[in-house]
């Protein structure tokens, strides 16, 4: 399978910012194990701003100057984490930085697409972020939940996973409603959904279920599963990919056409 992986700044740091060094370990040994078992992996990695953010020792910032030194900072941390983890299995990473106009240029989506493939050939797991150090409001994707989902689009993708500190979607928001069921499986995204989302997310980060409503739109119109699970346990990827119940997975048209 190729499967594209998007990890929220809360499941790979801590609340202050500073990553969470045992848990993405815990992370990364799995993808390793997944790509032993002849997966291709492509992720999509949040966390540079929160990360620089904690560095520099300041609050998440809020003004484009102070995200984007901040940017510039996590970046570092955050590849040479990856790239040594990784190693440690003996799969080769490479960096990835994007903006909105790689996807709407044909040439440069061309380019990226191009790159893409021929890293997963070569048996690399490419690392995509948004280039927040020059990314502004008019070239921004804004978010890695979208982001990822226009990655799974344009490689053909068999499986989207976004990982989250939330088990998937619930019928209210389990935080002020407790009897809030989860929802396994979601057929078509309906206005009825889409006004169960909410804000954005954690403090850190910059995505909410929102943002995972339209990456499930993106996805599912291009024919890509997605799955929303929470990154707190890694071994759920196990369950994800071998098709079991595991947080909400939204049916791609592949599927629905099985299905029917």
């Amino acid at each position: 399978m190729r499967i594209v992986i998007k990890i929220g700044t809360s499941t790979l740091a801590y609340p202050g910012g500073r990553l969470n060094i045992r848990h993405t370990e815990e992370l990364v040994k799995t993808f390793s194990d997944l790509k032993n078992a002849g997966h291709e992996l492509v992720l999509v990695s949040s966390g540079a701003i929160g990360m620089g953010a904690g560095k520099l020792q300041i609050d998440r910032p809020q003004d484009m100057p102070t995200k984007q030194a901040a940017a510039a900072v996590g970046q570092c941390e955050l590849m040479y984490t990856y790239d040594r983890l990784f190693t440690d299995y003996s799969h080769p990473v490479a960096q990835i930085l994007v903006t909105q106009e790689d996807f709407n240029s044909p040439r440069r989506l061309g380019n990226l697409q191009n790159t893409l493939y021929r890293l997963l050939q070569l048996r690399v797991v490419p690392i995509i972020n948004e280039n927040d150090t020059v990314a502004t409001e008019e070239i921004s994707v804004g978010d890695n939940d979208t982001m990822a989902a226009l990655v799974a689009k344009y490689i053909q993708a068999d499986l989207l996973v976004l990982l989250s500190d939330i088990d998937g979607l619930y019928t209210a928001d389990p935080h002020t409603h407790p009897e809030a069921e989860l929802i396994p499986e979601v057929r078509a995204v309906t206005p009825e959904l889409e006004a169960l989302a909410g804000g954005a997310g954690s403090k850190l980060g910059t995505g909410g279920m929102a943002t995972k409503l339209t990456a499930a739109k993106l996805a599912t119109g291009a024919g890509v599963d997605m799955v929303i699970a929470n990154g707190a346990d890694p071994m759920l990827l196990y369950d994800i990919v071998a098709g079991r119940r595991a947080g909400t997975r939204f049916l791609g048209r592949r599927k629905k056409e099985e299905l029917t």
